[in-house]
């Protein structure tokens, strides 16, 4: 019996910044979108009180509000 294949995700944790829209919020790292296999636990990054700009602690990419 053939197992579904899962829809594509981008990896977790490729790039070291993001940019990020409002709709995108509230902010988590990984992101939704991203494979979390091999990646770390997920945390809510404060991005609107950090002024537009934050930082994971885990894997120390960076997140900025473009809109």
């Amino acid at each position: 019996m053939n197992q579904p294949v899962p829809a594509a995700a981008s990896p977790a944790n490729a790039q070291q910044r993001y940019e990020v829209r409002r709709a995108d919020l509230p902010l988590s790292c990984p992101q939704p979108s991203m494979a979390l296999w091999n990646s770390h636990p997920r945390v809510y990054l404060p991005i609107e009180a950090d002024g537009g700009t934050a930082q994971c602690p885990y894997c120390g990419a960076t997140y900025v509000l473009v809109d």
